[in-house]
């Protein structure tokens, strides 16, 4: 084994990323096939590491898999324009927008249903009779 490769155990420490997502990465051609050793075991380098962090940043920031394949294959051509790059940014930041929206509205149903109930009975409380209108909750947070 060269000073430059890495034993998949040692991949996975040094990127942050499973011994068997790495395995996953390979089969669905994200991360190129490792060489082998005399053993047969896989060997990652440097190389291969960087694309390692690369992708695990990218499934941090909630990118699919197919927008990092995208990625990957810009990456790998620095000459071109940042356009794609940017357009499959700016849809994940949609969807994020979005998402921030729906948690918005799910903390303002929240806050009503505990203002509502912040003494009394049962018998009384706003949280038990909005959670019991399912149809009305989820009607205002689809909305968002």
């Amino acid at each position: 084994m060269l000073k430059s490769d890495f034993a998949i155990g040692e991949a996975a420490r040094q990127s942050g990323v499973k011994v068997p997502t790495i395995r996953y990465y390979e089969q669905i051609g994200l991360l190129p096939a490792a060489s082998r050793s005399e053993g047969n075991r896989r060997l990652y380098d440097r190389r291969d590491l960087d694309r390692l962090a690369f992708i695990r940043h990218a499934r941090e920031l909630g990118f699919e898999v197919e927008a990092i394949r995208t990625l990957l294959t810009l990456q790998d051509s620095p000459d071109q324009s940042c356009a794609a790059a940017d357009a499959i940014a700016k849809a994940r930041l949609i969807e994020v927008e979005k998402r921030i929206a729906s948690l918005n509205a799910l903390r303002d149903e929240l806050l009503r249903m505990v203002k509502q109930c912040e003494s009394g009975r049962i018998g009384d409380c706003r949280v038990i009779e909005t959670l019991a209108d399912t149809t009305h909750a989820h009607g205002r947070l689809a909305e968002a």
